[in-house]
Parts: C-alpha cells; sequence; structure tokens
C-alpha cells in the first residue's frame, strides 16, 4: 500500500568468477575488454547498467507520491529494482496532491515528488520554493480526466453543471484549471460552480451522500465509480484545448539538486525508466493493484493517458498559457519552464 513506506535495500553485485588462463590469453582478454570499453564510452555508455552507487551523496531519499494510475512508474522501478540498481533506498509518503509536495520539499521532509505541474509552477512564480523539474510523468489522453455524477442525478450534460458543487483533489492545480477550460468552452459560466477539495478516493462516497454534485476523478476512481456505482460521465476535460496537456511531474527544489547532483541523477535515470516501461499496458495493470485499492477487472477497464520519457518546454508552455488565461499568472511575468529542467553533471 501507498501508505506504508517501501523500502528499497542497496545490494552488491557478486564478484566475477576467478578463471585459470594462460598469460598470452590474459593478455589478449584484457586488450579485448579494454577495447570494448572504450567503445562503450565513445558511445556514451549503456543506460541500462546500475550506477554502482559510487559517489552519491545521499542513498536513503523520500519520495511523495499519489495512489493513482499516474505514479505507476514510480512502483515499476522499484519491483524492477530500477533504484537498488542506482544506489538508492526508497520510502514512500502518500500526498492528497501536487501542492502538499511543496512544503514537504521546502523542509526537507521529502528530497523528490510526484506533483502536477500548476503546483510546482506556481510555486516557483510566487517564489515560494526554486523547483528543479527532474523526470516529466503523465501526459492528459481523451478519457481520463472526466467529471462525473451519480446516475440518479439530474445532471445529463455539461450546461446543467452551471451553479453546482464539483470535488477536486487540489484547488488552483491543472484539475481546476482544466476542468475550467472544459467548462468554459462548452458554456458553462464557472463564476457559478464551486469547487470543493476532496481526496479522489472519497469523491465517490461524497456524490452518494450529496455533498457534491459531481466530482472531477481521474484513474483508476473513474472506471471504479462506473463499474461499482454506475456513475456517468458527464464532461471529459482531457479534450479540445487542453487534450494531451502535460498533468505531472516529478520535480525536487533547486536547493536540493545543486547540494545533491549525482544523487538527483540517480533518481531520474531510475525514473526515466520507469516511465518507459508504462508503455506496456499489461504491466501497467499488474502494477496498479500493488498500491492502489483496485480490482483486476477495473484495471483492465481503465482510460489512460501517457507516460513522457523526456521533458519538453514546449509543452509546459501549454500549462502556463492555462495558467496565464485563468489568473494565476501574469503574462509580462511568466516563468521559463526551461530553466527549471534539471541537468545531470557530466561525468
Amino acid at each position: 500500500m501507498w501508505s506504508d513506506p517501501a523500502q528499497i535495500i542497496v545490494s552488491c553485485l557478486p564478484g566475477e568468477p576467478r578463471m585459470s588462463l594462460a598469460r598470452p590469453w590474459r593478455i589478449a582478454l584484457s586488450c579485448v575488454l579494454a577495447l570494448a570499453a572504450a567503445s562503450c564510452s565513445a558511445l556514451g555508455g549503456d543506460t541500462e547498467k546500475p550506477n554502482q552507487t559510487g559517489g552519491l551523496e545521499q542513498t536513503k531519499v523520500v519520495v511523495g507520491t499519489l495512489p493513482i494510475v499516474d505514479t505507476v512508474p514510480l512502483a515499476i522501478a522499484q519491483q524492477k529494482g530500477y533504484f537498488t540498481q542506482e544506489g538508492l533506498d526508497v520510502e514512500l509518503k502518500s500526498l492528497p496532491g501536487g501542492a502538499a509536495a511543496v512544503p514537504g520539499l521546502a523542509n526537507g521532509e521529502l528530497q523528490f515528488a510526484f506533483g502536477n505541474y500548476v503546483s510546482f509552477f506556481t510555486a516557483q512564480y510566487k517564489n515560494v520554493l526554486d523547483i528543479k523539474l527532474v523526470a516529466d510523468a503523465y501526459q492528459a489522453a481523451q478519457g481520463m480526466f472526466l467529471i462525473l455524477t451519480g446516475k440518479d442525478n439530474a445532471i445529463t450534460k455539461p450546461a446543467d453543471l452551471a451553479g453546482k458543487k464539483i470535488a477536486i483533489n487540489t484547488k488552483a492545480n491543472i484539475v481546476e484549471l482544466t476542468a475550467r477550460s472544459a467548462l468554459e468552452a462548452n458554456g458553462v459560466d464557472i463564476k457559478t460552480v464551486t469547487f470543493t477539495e476532496i481526496p479522489f478516493p472519497d469523491m465517490q462516497a461524497a456524490i452518494e451522500r450529496k455533498n457534491v454534485d459531481a466530482a472531477f476523478m481521474v484513474e483508476p476512481y473513474i472506471t471504479q465509480a462506473q463499474r461499482k456505482a454506475g456513475m456517468l460521465p458527464v464532461l471529459d476535460a482531457a479534450t479540445g484545448a487542453t487534450l494531451d496537456v502535460p498533468i505531472a511531474v516529478w520535480a525536487t527544489s533547486a536547493k536540493y539538486a545543486q547540494e545533491n547532483p549525482k544523487t538527483t541523477a540517480a533518481f531520474q535515470r531510475a525514473i526515466v525508466k520507469g516511465q518507459r516501461d508504462a508503455a506496456n499496458r499489461s504491466l501497467v495493470e499488474q502494477t496498479v493493484t500493488s498500491y492502489a485499492k483496485v480490482d483486476k477487472d477495473t484495471v483492465s477497464l481503465m482510460r489512460l493517458g501517457t507516460w513522457p520519457t523526456a521533458m519538453s518546454p514546449v509543452r509546459m508552455q501549454r500549462v502556463i498559457d492555462l495558467m496565464t488565461q485563468y489568473g494565476l499568472m501574469e503574462k509580462a511575468k511568466q516563468i521559463n519552464p526551461e530553466s527549471m529542467i534539471f541537468n545531470p553533471p557530466r561525468g
């Protein structure tokens, strides 16, 4: 479970077996190995090889995360031993939303965290915390950002959401921004809509208790609510202007990255491998059930976004433009996302 710290223990590779070779053969073999090593070096090295833990400034790190499908690369990286290979001992800390990651990174309780771009960009913009973006985490796709309501509710179309109360996990984040954009695109006066903060796992119950009229859900909670409670989609918030919009990123504080560049680079390498492996849907389905309260039948029906393996300032600018559009950032004072990207040390 995500609420329990998941420990990854550093292990050592076994030594090479000793072989009895005649001296000429030993010399020849040494030359071949040297040439092979030189060739690999010239090609930039094999990114799949473990770091051997040498030179890390810190080996034990705490990572803030959420029990949603977006964070599956973290679980994959753990289960496949990518963090162990890099010499990292990772402890997980569950967060209610990306905004909660900022104080944790600022006070040192977290070394790395998953969070939505809006929360991290807001912290940077308001000088709350100097942020470094370590790896892109998740990108929206049609059907995986839905506003749902109860099956007996009178809400049947986007226009019916005017004047209603909608649950979101955190205010002033990517969820609220995409909701506002989608509602406005469908003719809803967003000034009449009330957004209420409720954690994703509690949204279905909030609708059933009539605490809210609708909820902005993500997977696996979308499919779970539809299968188990018959909840109905009212609006897809990942279409039109917000289709393929960047949602979340793995980040750290600039101070931590500056003081621990090798550790940050090690985390980056491991999580990017997890991002890459998340392209395998069967692996995603298998892994999600290990940390989220969801059954296998629900997992097989989930609508998934994409897990990028490289950061793009151009894609990030879409989020900044949305923030500017809805008053979270002045156009004349827009931050530069490229300057926030962590670049690993050379050598």
